[in-house]
């Protein structure tokens, strides 16, 4: 895993990866994380460049849409965790469709976690955090 606990037991991430089909989500989701969580940001808006990007950044997380065109998050998630460059990058979901048991499926692939839309930019950073510290 490329998250390291500091001191204190919060995690350091330093650069995420933003995959989201939607200009507003990746804009508004950009601004939450580098203004509040203080992180680099790359930003791609499918699930191709999510991949692409992992391999270019070897970022501290990726936070992954579920529903994109082309190649949706859980099928963007296989071919991650089939990479060994990229295998133990946690990936956190997001997603508009929020019922308990889809979550359960998305943890149950192998994610951090599950983040529902619309999400709070004040708050993202945080929600992140705790996600990726229960692992």
């Amino acid at each position: 895993m490329q998250i390291s606990k500091g001191g204190g037991g919060l995690v350091a991430i330093r650069k995420v990866v933003l995959c989201d089909d939607d200009p507003d989500i990746r804009a508004i989701g950009e601004i939450s994380l580098r203004d509040v969580g203080g992180w680099d940001v790359v930003c791609v808006n499918d699930g191709f460049a999510a991949v692409d990007a992992a391999r270019a950044e070897m970022p501290d997380l990726i936070l992954l849409d579920i529903m994109m065109p082309r190649l949706d998050g859980p099928g963007t998630f296989a071919k991650l965790r089939a990479d060994p460059q990229c295998s133990s990058i946690p990936v956190v979901f997001m997603t508009a469709k929020a019922q308990s048991h889809e979550l359960r499926g998305y943890t149950d692939l192998g994610a951090a976690g599950v983040i529902a839309k619309p999400f709070d930019p004040l708050t993202l950073p945080e929600q992140i955090r705790a996600l990726v510290e229960k692992q």
